[in-house]
């Protein structure tokens, strides 16, 4: 299995309404992309420097499947919004037994 995580760090303008939108697009991916086995998006509530507003957690059975859920034009769709609204993001991939 691959677990794919990724946090995003939201602009301050509309910040919670995109927030909310972020979370309710990358939600309702489950479903509408056949290589995704699981995922769990949530938001931030713990004021820190540290801390990013909205997290992922998505699970694929392989490599291959994640790069068929990043082209998929559903996913696309989130990227575009999610990239207009968002200072940066981070991301990690890792095998899981």
């Amino acid at each position: 299995m691959l677990v794919h995580i990724v946090m995003f760090k939201f602009k301050e303008e509309n910040k919670k309404a995109n927030i909310i939108q972020a979370k309710q697009m990358l939600d309702n991916l489950m479903g509408a992309i056949p290589s995704l086995r699981s995922i769990d998006v949530g938001v931030n509530f713990i004021e820190s420097d540290r801390a990013m507003d909205l997290s992922l957690i998505a699970v694929f059975e392989t490599k291959e499947g994640l790069e068929l859920y990043d082209a998929h034009p559903e996913h696309q769709k989130v990227v575009t919004f999610i990239k207009s609204v968002v200072e940066y993001s981070k991301a990690s991939d890792y095998m899981r037994d």
